[in-house]
């Protein structure tokens, strides 16, 4: 029996059309405060001089720290009591990940917060998010901590692309260091069939849940608007031994720091 989805929001997620599915209000207003307050006190204390930073350009003049951070990650779920409580520790994420039935022993990875600032916020384009196990197990759990609109960056999808798209490349660890990513279907032409869709009325409010399917084909535009878009995001994988994580997965765990299961 369903804890928190009814059937209909259940059926779908992995197999019908749509293969993603928005959750209006599942954080309350103040869960979702304290998460983007959480979010802008990390961006003002961290110091740039001896952070480890993943550098991009936008092709335009320098902004201040806060005005310029694209992401905050991965770990938070397991670093910060905050973002802990709301996935680890929220007894809804587990009866929502439950209900959906993809998972017999999930574990959590890849949390992060989104800033998508304004006008310098980039487009990230057509992806699917799998993370690499055998069979393939990965669900985005997507939390909007602020208005998210079609000015200022927010989700579309190829609604059942998870059923016509393979997963043709993925980001791994390179042998040589680094990372980088590794073609898995050479000859594969991506022929992008079906048009992008955004809920309608191309909005998520702050506390807006988003669920979607490890295949499923999406993307963000630009956000060409004065206001942030700050979202927080994690992905739910099965464990072993009912799915096998693959070595060469950019993301690995370690002995002091696993990934955490959702079902404790």
């Amino acid at each position: 029996m369903p804890r928190y989805l009814s059937q209909e929001q259940i059926d779908a997620v992995p197999v019908c059309n749509r293969s993603y599915l928005v959750i209006p209000g599942f954080l309350s207003q103040s869960q979702t405060n304290s998460l983007l307050s959480r979010s802008k006190q990390l961006l003002d204390e961290f110091s740039i001089e001896d952070h480890p930073m993943t550098k991009f350009t936008t092709g335009e003049d320098d902004h201040p720290k806060d005005k310029a951070v694209n992401k905050i990650g991965h770990a938070l779920h397991e670093l910060d009591p905050e973002f802990q409580k709301v996935t680890l520790k929220n007894e809804d994420v587990k009866n929502l990940v439950r209900d959906i039935g993809m998972h017999k022993d999930p574990v959590a990875l890849q949390s992060m917060v989104i800033c998508k600032q304004p006008e310098i916020g980039g487009e990230v384009g057509p992806h699917n998010d799998s993370f690499y196990t055998d069979p393939p197990t990965a669900l985005g759990l997507w939390f909007a901590l602020e208005e998210c609109t079609a000015s200022n960056g927010a989700l579309s999808f190829i609604p059942g692309s998870h059923l016509t798209s393979p997963i043709s490349k993925r980001f791994v660890r390179l042998p040589q260091g680094g990372t980088g990513f590794e073609i898995l279907l050479p000859d594969y032409k991506e022929d992008i069939k079906g048009e992008y869709l955004m809920e309608t009325p191309l909005t998520c409010k702050p506390g807006d849940l988003v669920i979607i399917h490890g295949a499923v084909l999406h993307k963000s535009e630009k956000n060409t608007s004065q206001r942030t878009r700050f979202a927080y995001t994690f992905h739910a994988i099965e464990s072993p031994p009912y799915a096998k994580y693959d070595e060469k997965n950019w993301l690995q765990p370690t002995t002091a720091m696993p990934f955490s299961k959702l079902f404790t």
